[in-house]
């Protein structure tokens, strides 16, 4: 069993576009959605299934009692995430409160206690042949990175045993949930954007993949809005000794297709036609004997 990851360095890129596809393309029988600040990969893959939905917990947040509460401000004082609002009485910013417990031990009458707050939801789609695992963080909740990993966890135990390869639409950038999604991953396929912002962010991905020593593969995406930087991309990967999987057009045929909650896979189009391409040519670095040469 493989997992193939797939990031961009910045938003934007196509980077959901081109994971639909390769899960249309592979048939694949589990993937997951790890972009958790705003999944949307569920809009073209989970029809016709069922929708298993759990709470998660993340930082546990401050809770003051105020029949217990003497008002003496202790905790407003010594809260370095300015969490404790003073009304009537004092009060939880739940938004900020970073579940420290500061104000917990300080408080004199023991008027405050740290309670279990949902940081976010875990969804998991199932039906007879696929397993599709997802998760939404909530506003102001910052355990992205960890909703992440229960994202995978969940993927991995619910998948059938059968399954040859899993296929994973991770997070823009570069912070903690693209780090959670790289964890444990045979490949990761860089959808870089032909522009200045999405050559300097797609270097920034491929030097967080390294630490890794994951296998690494390029694709362009929209590669005939900027031939020129396109080209730069491609001399770029000769340069590092990085696979290139492909290019992939613009088509206004792949926004009606979305909108149509289908793939690009799906339709007789441009970007469709240059996505099969692409596909093979990652299957082919995914199941290269050459372990570390891009590394």
């Amino acid at each position: 069993m493989k997992q193939l990851l797939i990031l961009s360095g910045k938003g934007g890129t196509g980077k959901t576009t081109v994971a639909a596809a390769f899960i249309r393309l592979a048939a694949a029988k589990a993937y997951g959605d790890c972009d958790v600040d705003a999944p949307n990969l569920h809009l073209v893959t989970a029809q016709s299934t069922e929708l298993e939905r759990t709470d998660y917990f993340g930082m546990p947040k401050a809770r003051i009692d105020h029949e217990i509460c003497t008002g003496c401000g202790l905790c407003r004082e010594n809260c370095r995430f300015d969490a404790i609002l003073q009304r009537d009485g004092f009060d939880t910013d739940r938004f900020a409160c970073e579940g420290c417990g500061v104000c917990e031990v300080i408080c004199p009458v023991h008027a405050i206690r740290m309670e279990p707050a949902i940081a976010g939801e875990l969804n998991l789609y199932r039906n007879p042949e696929t397993v599709f695992s997802t998760a939404i963080l909530k506003t102001g909740s910052g355990t992205s990175g960890k909703l992440v990993t229960e994202v995978k966890k969940q993927l991995l135990k619910n998948m059938y045993p059968d399954t040859e390869l899993i296929v994973i639409d991770g997070s823009p950038g570069i912070g903690c949930p693209v780090i959670a999604s790289l964890s444990g991953v045979d490949m990761v396929l860089i959808v870089a954007e032909p522009s200045v912002s999405g050559i300097k962010d797609m270097k920034r991905i491929i030097e967080t993949a390294r630490i890794f020593r994951t296998r690494i593969g390029v694709c362009i995406n929209k590669h005939n809005t900027n031939p020129v930087k396109s080209e730069a991309i491609e001399e770029y990967c000769a340069g590092e000794g990085i696979p290139f999987a492909g290019r992939i057009p613009f088509d206004r045929a792949a926004v009606e297709a979305i909108n149509r909650q289908m793939t690009i896979a799906d339709v007789d189009c441009p970007s469709g036609t240059a996505v099969r391409k692409v596909f093979s040519q990652t299957m082919k670095i995914l199941s290269s004997e050459k372990e570390g040469a891009n590394l």
